[in-house]
């Protein structure tokens, strides 16, 4: 078998640059390889089917089931085990092979084990796939006792479905706060008090040692000398890059897979996109994996007119997280921990949960947090986009960051 263009991987990268491949290029042959028996699917939308709000055919990308057809896409589900970029040829899992004119690498990321012994025993559950949200369905409810490992960006979205299961939950940080690649410790220990309140157990600072059988349950222990007794452990310790299949084909890999502003390796007519992708970033024009849909997406799209043969320089991607933790809401964006020389603006109401801070380079926001409001999220991130020099209003803002709105008209209108 052979295609002009060949995307491995099936996720909103890869969906976005087959559909902007066939927008470019209408006669070239199109092949998108999933390692998965469904139809092309969000991971992020997964936490939604444990709550009931959608089934599984919710989490689909496109919702027509003729879609990809009728956009002449052909959509094959076999895994890719090599990549040979001297013949252009991938060997597939179920035997057999593919040549590629040109070929996109969207295979996202895959949840992390922490070195613990036990993570193998049944009961014990990542949230990843579809197979495991139908797994965890059938032991989350009324009553039952759920350990989630790491309250992490992933793991408060699931928090967030397994809390409205009923069940009684805890969760296990090894961080000294939640989301704490996201929130600073003050914000991050607001989200801690948060759920504690709304009757969810948190414990920061500590880690699972390990698992093991107590008659027909789970006996988890943990490194503070406490255990407790589990029906179910969902493991949410982080993800890595999926890069195995290119490891021999001379690309070049980092926290990914390395790729110039044109999203393309080292290796000529290899791209690569999404979670699996070390990118331009925005904010410090460095090269960083940002595992976030908007960013996929526009991976798939750039890399895609440029295997096309339309030119397109990506221009970066914002750090940027939006979470709804058991109904709080949080945001982040760009660098919110601020730069060396640079200054910091806060406002804080505990008794409200609602909390944001500011970071400033010179007389441009370059970051920022919030909590508990949803007001203002679209100025924060425009302001940070835009590097508008502020002014005046750099030092109102100093004085009171709830004044973003009038800096926000002050400058831009």
């Amino acid at each position: 078998m052979k295609a002009d263009y060949v995307i491995v991987g099936a996720g909103p990268a890869a969906v976005s640059a087959a559909e902007t491949l066939r927008a470019t290029d209408s006669k070239g042959s199109i092949l998108i390889l999933s390692g998965e028996k469904h139809a092309p699917y969000s991971r992020m939308a997964i936490p939604y089917v444990l709550t009931g709000m959608i089934d599984n055919e919710g989490t689909h990308l496109r919702k027509n089931a003729n879609h990809f057809e009728q956009h002449q896409i052909t959509v094959q589900h076999d895994t890719v085990t090599n990549v040979e970029s001297s013949s252009k040829t991938l060997a597939l899992g179920g035997g057999g092979s593919v040549e590629y004119g040109k070929l996109l690498i969207a295979t996202g990321a895959s949840p992390v084990n922490p070195p613990i012994n036990g993570l193998d025993l049944p009961g014990v559950h990542h949230c990843w796939t579809l197979e495991d949200s139908d797994a965890i369905s059938k032991i989350a409810g009324e009553g039952s006792n759920i350990v989630l490992m790491g309250a992490g960006f992933i793991g408060c979205i699931v928090l967030e479905a397994l809390a409205s299961s009923g069940a009684n939950l805890t969760v296990v940080e090894a961080e000294d706060r939640m989301v704490p690649r996201m929130m600073n410790e003050t914000a991050g220990n607001m989200i801690k008090d948060w759920c504690q309140n709304k009757g969810i157990n948190v414990l920061t600072s500590t880690r699972v040692s390990g698992l093991s059988k107590s008659d027909e349950k789970l006996l988890v222990t943990m490194d503070n000398g406490d255990s407790q007794i589990a029906d179910l452990v969902v493991v949410a310790t982080g993800v890595r890059a999926n890069v195995q299949c290119v490891k021999s084909s001379g690309v070049e890999i980092d926290e990914g897979i390395k790729v110039d502003e044109f999203m393309q390796s080292n290796v000529s007519d290899i791209y690569a996109a999404g979670d699996c992708a070390q990118g331009l970033d925005f904010s410090t024009g460095g090269w960083s994996v940002h595992a976030i849909q908007p960013t996929a997406t526009e991976h798939g799209r750039i890399a895609a007119l440029n295997m096309a043969g339309k030119e397109a320089a990506y221009k970066g991607s914002l750090n940027m997280n939006i979470l709804d933790t058991a109904g709080l809401i949080s945001s982040s964006f760009g660098e919110w921990q601020g730069v060396e020389r640079g200054e910091i603006a806060e406002v804080i109401d505990h008794d409200n949960f609602r909390y944001m801070q500011l970071a400033f380079n010179g007389d441009r926001l370059i970051g920022a947090l919030t909590l508990g409001r949803t007001n203002n999220i679209g100025i924060l991130r425009g302001l940070i986009q835009s590097r508008t020099a502020l002014g005046v209003w750099k030092e109102r803002l100093l004085k009171n960051p709830n004044r973003i709105a009038e800096a926000y008209i002050a400058n831009t209108q």
